[in-house]
């Protein structure tokens, strides 16, 4: 018994004759009766009976009709949902996002891509941009979503951002600044995000200003909270402080205090058609 088998018992059984359904299959009748009578002879049972206004099913066909039909639909649904597989229409990708991305991620492609491709799902995994590339590393995650600086070696990587780094203060003696040079943070306690440290402590020397990091952490959303409690002045990118703390951020002019948002994934690993789409809707 094989799915062609059991198309042409369904066709037959629609049109109750053998005549009208070789025509509707483009095929002739002698193999058309050949493949149904094989059927019988396999299920060792008789599928039809003659009637005065063609055939009909009997009892064992119309318990198979009921069999093929979901069997056909199954079989149409599998091709369907592998083709979708294979195309990047179907399936989950995962994802690892670091901290400082929620502000900008899920972005408008995203949108746009499931609009397009419904049965697309995502597997969201959240760390600090280090997290994130020890997920990549176990291949626990497809992609990775993190902040520069960090190690590229083995990694294919896309920009996403360019953002410049922000001051966040509720100081009032900074209310009315437009923006705020590297000799304006002379002399004040600054809160850091420990990953841009060295970038500062180039800058700084450069200057030939001692920086007092008041505090250190390892998220920027930490950074802002101690700010707002009026520990210090954070330095951080653009889009955090946009996000939370939108009312209490000055821009710093620096040219080299930028940092980026990059979509990764490992150069070992074979991307697939729906990491292609991802990749490509980000880039």
């Amino acid at each position: 018994m094989n799915l062609k088998q059991l198309h042409y018992f369904l066709v037959v059984a629609e049109e109750k004759q053998i005549t009208s359904a070789a025509k509707r299959l483009y095929i002739a009748q002698p193999p058309l009766s050949y493949q149904l009578k094989q059927l019988e002879k396999e299920l060792g049972a008789q599928l039809f009976k003659r009637t005065a206004h063609g055939i009909e099913l009997t009892d064992a066909g119309q318990i198979l009709q009921g069999y093929a039909s979901e069997i056909l639909s199954l079989a149409h649904n599998a091709e369907n949902q592998v083709q979708k597989t294979i195309s990047g229409e179907l399936g989950t990708i995962a994802i690892g996002m670091a901290s400082s991305s929620t502000g900008l991620i899920p972005m408008d492609s995203f949108k746009e891509l499931t609009r397009f491709y419904p049965e697309i799902s995502f597997d969201i995994y959240e760390a600090n941009t280090f997290g994130i590339l020890d997920k990549l590393e176990k291949k626990t995650i497809d992609l990775g979503i993190v902040r520069t600086p960090y190690n590229r070696n083995g990694l294919n990587a896309r920009n996403l951002t360019t953002e410049k780094m922000m001051a966040v203060t509720v100081d009032s003696k900074f209310k009315d600044k437009k923006e705020l040079r590297i000799k304006d943070l002379a002399n004040q306690p600054l809160i850091i995000y420990r990953r841009f440290e060295g970038i500062f402590d180039q800058t700084f020397a450069h200057h030939g200003i001692t920086p007092f990091y008041a505090v250190k952490c390892d998220d920027s959303r930490t950074a802002i909270t101690w700010a707002k409690r009026k520990m210090g002045l954070a330095l951080v990118p653009e889009s955090i402080a946009s996000t939370y703390a939108k009312d209490n951020m000055i821009p710093i002019k620096h040219a080299n205090w930028v940092t980026h948002l990059q979509l990764v994934w490992r150069k070992d690993r074979q991307v697939t058609p729906l990491m292609k789409k991802i990749i490509d809707s980000l880039s």
